[in-house]
């Protein structure tokens, strides 16, 4: 029987090989081809419109039916498309608390673009863009009526006179905006932007200035393309696109891709919830007050551009005015701040499949870098807390490999004896091991018990926004990004490969050859991982060799590098 501690360690490289080729297969814009349900991205597939051209359009709605007749359930409301000209004349303004900017297009009042000037963009840029409507992205919040000739995204409205910035000692700004009388119907859009809040109030109020009742219905929309977000890594991926949130459904992501093939499902009918535009740290959101009747869609709007949304109907009678409030997010995906604005929409933030154990250690990593400042020393001490919860379960793990490694020598000499009895040299070890009491999965299990923990504080490190721009020491100016110099991967190669060195040296030459590619394999990805990531994998290594060398010392195995033996006769005659 081979060495069945080895065998498992194969099955781990062998499971990281598969998702590290799914992750790749994700990045290029194709299929996961092991696990279907990983990230799919979509890419560009049609040219980005330029100038004025970029404008949205209404086209018909699902199912072939125009705009302006009466909505029915299921039929969505007129989304954008590049590339027709502007309907009128029209202008756009930007009005600013004071951490974000907001730019509004009369057409429809439409938000086309938020900004954040206090926080630095990607690839240089001075301040971040997430909402956007250029030649590179296409990213807008619209808001409109269907069911009849009403006002919708497409109409020209007229801003009320007012001021653009939140003056000092003010904590409200309000944008107003008026619609011309479209069917009897008259809109007023009222924008509120809050001190020191990425959520913007959007009131809507609907008049009926004509004589009979109408039925309109009231929808919110996100309409982005299917580019990747910017910044990330060939070797991890994010999620990118839309996600619905109900109480009965509760958090569901769909794929560019699902929407493409026509597979894309949400929770249709609801009175809780919100819909969201997701992409690494940052995302955007409609919400409606609970209670609120809304319907549920995600759609392909043309082209590469995705559509998610809510519609909401109601009866108004003559001269009556029925007043919709709701919200708009745009912003950083801050765990705290998501969770006090609505209920589930701090699962924007992606913790992977293991968000169970990630929300426990990111409030971990808050509450240490509360007392502590820096993120760097913030995580370097999160792991130390980790080690010493786990410390006894693996010393139990160190002390067997310890056992492993001092008895060694005499499985060699074994293997060696009866290498062509195979079956007479598994009986000999397990007689070797009966005696020395040592289990050959003693130093295996501590480490799987561990493992979940590790991959979940991963997820925490790769998807909180405090890491972004966030400096250590010295030349770490940003966690989220790769080392400029690559010091750090460096280090943890090293760190990798003293660790390996520890290990007991397998019998089979092979395997002993594999136990020292394997750090090295790795160890390539984590040059291009953010600094944070293999700043939290050197603490690990170094605390982890530390009470392995200790344990070893105590044990009488000190370690050491054996060449010959893991390189095979070329090494030896050398």
């Amino acid at each position: 029987m081979t060495d069945i501690r080895r065998t498992i360690l194969w099955v781990i490289f062998g499971f990281s090989l598969v998702m590290l080729w799914d992750q790749w297969q994700v990045y290029n814009g194709k299929p996961a081809t092991f696990f279907p349900s990983a990230t799919k991205q979509q890419t560009a597939t049609a040219p980005t419109p330029t100038g004025a051209a970029s404008v949205p359009a209404p086209i018909a709605n699902a199912g072939g039916v125009p705009a302006a007749t009466t909505a029915t359930p299921g039929v969505q409301p007129p989304v954008a498309t590049p590339g027709a000209p502007a309907a009128a004349p029209r202008e756009r303004f930007t009005a600013s608390n004071d951490v974000m900017n907001v730019t509004f297009d009369t057409e429809g009042a439409t938000v086309v673009r938020t900004e954040f000037p206090h926080i630095r963009g990607d690839a240089g840029a001075p301040t971040f863009v997430l909402m956007d409507q250029s030649p590179d992205r296409i990213y807008l919040a619209q808001t409109g009526l269907i069911g009849g000739d009403f006002p919708n995204h497409k109409t020209v409205m007229t801003p009320v006179a007012g001021p653009r910035t939140m003056p000092e000692g003010q904590n409200e700004l309000q944008v107003r905006f008026e619609s011309p009388v479209m069917g009897g119907v008259k809109v007023v859009k009222t924008f509120t932007l809050t001190r020191g809040s990425f959520a913007v109030g959007v009131k809507h109020e609907i008049v009926n200035v004509g004589t009979t009742p109408v039925s309109p219905q009231l929808y919110l929309q996100l309409v982005r393309d299917g580019n990747k977000a910017p910044g990330g890594s060939s070797f991890y991926s994010t999620f990118t696109g839309p996600a619905v949130y109900t109480d009965s459904a509760k958090f569901h992501k769909v794929t560019f891709e699902d929407i493409e093939k026509g597979k894309a499902e949400v929770d249709k009918n609801s009175e809780t919830g919100f819909v969201a535009m997701v992409q690494h740290y940052f995302a955007s959101a409609w919400i409606l007050p609970d209670g609120v009747k809304r319907e549920n869609f995600v759609r392909k709007v043309d082209n590469n551009l995705y559509a998610v949304g809510m519609i909401t109907p109601m009866t108004i009678a003559p001269g009556a005015t029925q007043t919709v409030s709701s919200k708009l997010y745009s912003g950083p995906e801050e765990e705290k701040k998501l969770e006090a604005l609505a209920t589930g929409l701090e699962l924007v933030k992606d913790y992977g499949w293991l968000k169970i154990l990630a929300k426990p250690l990111y409030w971990l990593l808050t509450t240490i870098h509360s007392f502590v400042g820096n993120w760097g020393w913030s995580i370097m001490l999160l792991v130390l807390l980790i080690k010493v919860c786990f410390y006894w379960l693996q010393a139990k793990g160190y002390e067997s490999m310890a056992k492993m490694k001092a008895i060694n020598p005499r499985v060699m000499a074994l293997r060696e004896r009866h290498k062509d009895n195979p079956q007479q040299m598994q009986q000999e070890m397990m007689r070797i091991y009966k005696e020395e009491k040592v289990n050959p999965l003693g130093g295996c299990l501590p480490i799987f018990i561990q493992i979940p923990v590790f991959i979940a504080l991963y997820w925490v490190l790769l998807s909180s926004i405090e890491m972004r721009n966030a400096p250590w020491i010295l030349w770490i100016h940003d966690l989220s990004s790769p080392d400029p110099f690559f010091i750090l991967p460096a280090v943890m190669t090293l760190t990798s490969l003293l660790q390996t060195a520890l290990n007991p040296v397998p019998p089979d030459p092979m395997q002993a050859k594999m136990m020292w590619i394997m750090p090295l394999a790795f160890s390539v990805m984590f040059f291009f991982f953010p600094a944070g990531l293999v700043l939290y994998w050197i603490t690990n290594n170094v605390l982890s060799i530390a009470q392995q060398w200790l344990i070893n010392t105590r044990m009488g195995v000190p370690p050491e590098f054996n060449l010959p033996k893991l390189f095979g006769k070329a090494a030896e005659k050398k």
